[in-house]
């Protein structure tokens, strides 16, 4: 299946469109592709909704991973 990855906020990445097979495989994508420091702490959107998991994915899900920002 092929998913969209969108890095938002600070993490400055380009989007990554990658074919994967499971959600282990995109988890290790999202772990190469973003740094350690953001790992723990992120938010993880599936096709605008926030998930706690990614073991429901489907082919064309758009996967955007949401640091936490600060606002005033």
């Amino acid at each position: 299946m092929k998913v969209l990855i969108k890095f938002l906020g600070p993490i400055s990445r380009d989007d990554l469109e990658v074919e994967i097979s499971n959600s282990n495989e995109l988890k290790e994508i999202i772990k190469q592709n973003v740094d350690k420091e953001w790992l723990d702490i992120l938010a993880v959107a599936v096709n605008d909704k926030i998930v706690s998991s990614l073991d429901d994915i489907k082919d064309g899900d758009i996967i955007s991973l949401l640091p936490p920002v600060c606002g005033g």
